[in-house]
């Protein structure tokens, strides 16, 4: 599976964007989805995730009640809505696809979308 995250850009405090993550490849339906982020020097920070065959979401406290994960399979991609933003919400997000045992550990997912960066104003 191959992955192409985009929809990022600059958005004032307390505005909306929505990330799309595009795969390629049939095995799309059979993966998880999830939504990491990452600042400079800091660890892969989970965000959200969303299950291959139930659709259950697991979401970050910290993102909760402001981000949406979704999937539309048959367009074979993955969304993640985010309303309400902070200035804390800045840096780049990525996308993944794999098979986690657990949702928030990157190290469960195989594939990796390129990023894209999200800069929230005050």
């Amino acid at each position: 599976v191959q992955l192409q995250a985009s929809g990022g850009g600059l958005v004032q405090a307390g505005g909306s964007l929505r990330l799309s993550c595009e795969g390629s490849g049939r095995t799309f339906s059979r993966v998880d989805m999830g939504w990491f982020r990452q600042a400079p020097g800091k660890e892969r920070e989970f965000v959200a995730h969303i299950r291959r065959n139930t659709g259950t979401t697991n979401y970050a406290d910290s993102v909760k009640g402001r981000f949406t994960i979704s999937r539309d399979n048959a367009k074979n991609t993955a969304y993640l809505r985010m309303i309400s933003l902070k200035p804390e919400d800045t840096t780049v997000y990525y996308c993944a696809a794999g098979t986690p045992i657990s949702a928030s550990n990157p190290s469960g997912y195989a594939y990796w979308g390129q990023g894209t960066l999200v800069t929230v104003s005050s």
